[in-house]
């Protein structure tokens, strides 16, 4: 069971770092910037989600008394450091890209501006945060993608990495374009709607496979979808058929009959066939049992007559992309720019807002990323009309105060259909998608370059 607290979810670094800026009186305020330096193989985009949990931590964000009595038997930290922490509340500003947005390679999700040690120690709680619900959202994506307007349906909880993890994944799915999840808590907790049939071991408690169907049938006459697969498939289906006869006589519906294992494509004809015999037009077929993004697509071109795919493993830990090389960096201290100058990890000074500009087709067409204060009527070698210029980071906190209620889930949802709509198909090929193009405004450009060639000058080493 997680702590009231979640103060101590952090690096010890985290800890340190705050204990020497505090012994050297460092409170200055700092601006940390979260991006993604690169995008995983075969991806074209990203999707944003997270921030949600990053709000409700900081606006919680504190040491409880247990907290310190731990940090203090650690032996590692001063007493005024200590009796520091135990008033120390977050009272910084907060930009981000809003959930459900579609992004790109080196862009700031989220940037926070605060005191350095409220700055730097919430860093692990919002790469963690961010990070999760981001692979699995776009995961998800490229899986509605691949549907092409079928639905699907989040199987992956019993394997998921932990209960928190099969939490977000139901959430991130959601909120990425899945219909739903299998997960009940995830349905009581964010309104996630929840779905599901039997298992196996249902069946093979009966004596006879269409007793356990009829069994089933007459305990949920009005939600019957019957698994058909545990022994031979169109046997199976041959058996629901009649108990969907059956419900039908009696004023009901077989709602669906599922596939899980065999060949999906020959498999899901046959039984729509053997549905239709039966009269049994309005009958869904789900299948579920090792499905990706890519065998979804496979399935969907061919045309097997599936209405409803269970994915499960494959996206609940995204397992071709299990993590992204996101990191958040020092952006501007003490009103100074401040960036790192490691061999390809280069990172982009300041504080900054996305630009997106749209083609007249309503289409994306590429991003600036540029300081906060340029704003889009500025930006004249964007070469679009200005009114298809928009400022994509929103002020979500001042002073560590929520300034208006995040977007409901649904509302989310609703961002990513939008902005996923507007994504050129080229960018959404699952593989080998072309590079969405990024570049810097022409104010930033100069101001990195100039700042880069002074801290290699001041850095280079000895002759």
């Amino acid at each position: 069971m997680l702590p009231d607290s979640l103060a101590l979810f952090t690096d010890l670094y985290e800890l340190t770092m705050a204990a020497s800026y505090f012994h050297h009186r460092m409170f200055a305020p700092a601006t940390f910037s979260l991006f993604v330096r690169k995008l995983p193989a075969d991806r074209g985009f990203l999707v944003a989600a997270g921030l949600e949990k990053v709000v409700s931590f900081l606006e919680g964000f504190s040491f409880s008394s247990d907290d310190l009595a731990f940090l203090h038997q650690t032996g590692r930290f001063q007493a005024d450091f200590l009796d520091y922490l135990a008033t120390l509340r977050f009272t910084g500003d907060l930009f981000a890209l809003p959930e459900g947005r579609v992004f790109f390679a080196t862009e700031p999700l989220i940037e926070i501006t605060a005191p350095i040690i409220e700055a730097q120690l919430v860093e692990t709680f919002v790469l963690n945060a961010m990070h999760v619900q981001t692979v699995i959202a776009s995961k998800a994506a490229r899986c509605v993608h691949a549907a092409q307007g079928r639905k699907l349906v989040d199987f992956a909880l019993r394997r998921a990495h932990g209960v928190d993890a099969g939490l977000k994944v139901a959430r991130a799915s959601y909120l990425a374009g899945f219909t739903g999840t299998s997960n009940v808590l995830a349905g009581k907790l964010y309104g996630v709607p929840f779905y599901g049939t039997m298992a196996h071991s249902f069946i093979q408690s009966f004596d006879d496979e269409e007793a356990a169907f009829t069994a089933y049938a007459e305990t949920f006459p009005e939600d019957t979808a019957l698994l058909i697969d545990t022994y031979d498939t169109l046997a199976g289906a041959q058996r629901a058929a009649r108990v969907g006869q059956l419900l039908q006589q009696q004023g009901h519906q077989l709602r669906g009959v599922r596939l899980d294992s065999g060949d999906l494509l020959t498999l899901s004809q046959q039984t729509r066939q053997i549905l239709d015999a039966a009269g049994l037009h309005d009958t869904r077929v789900y299948a579920s049992g090792g499905l990706n993004e890519h065998e979804v697509s496979r399935l969907v071109g061919a045309g097997a007559p599936i209405d409803i795919f269970g994915v499960g493993t494959d996206m609940g830990v995204s397992s071709d992309a299990p993590s992204l090389d996101m990191a958040y960096k020092l952006v501007e201290y003490a009103g100074g720019p401040r960036l790192k100058l490691s061999s390809k990890k280069v990172s982009l000074l300041g504080k900054k807002q996305i630009f997106r500009c749209i083609n007249d087709d309503g289409q994306y067409e590429y991003d600036l990323i540029g300081f906060r204060e340029e704003h889009c009527d500025n930006l004249t070698n964007a070469k679009v009309p200005q009114t298809q210029i928009s400022a994509l980071l929103e002020k979500v906190m001042e002073n560590g105060r929520l300034l208006s209620p995040l977007p409901s889930l649904e509302e989310s949802r609703c961002t990513f259909f939008g902005d996923f709509a507007q994504l050129p198909e080229r960018y959404k090929a699952l593989p080998a998608p072309p590079s969405y193009p990024v570049r810097l405004t022409p104010l930033l450009a100069w101001f990195q370059e100039e700042t880069v060639a002074r801290l290699r000058a001041r850095y280079a080493p000895p002759q």
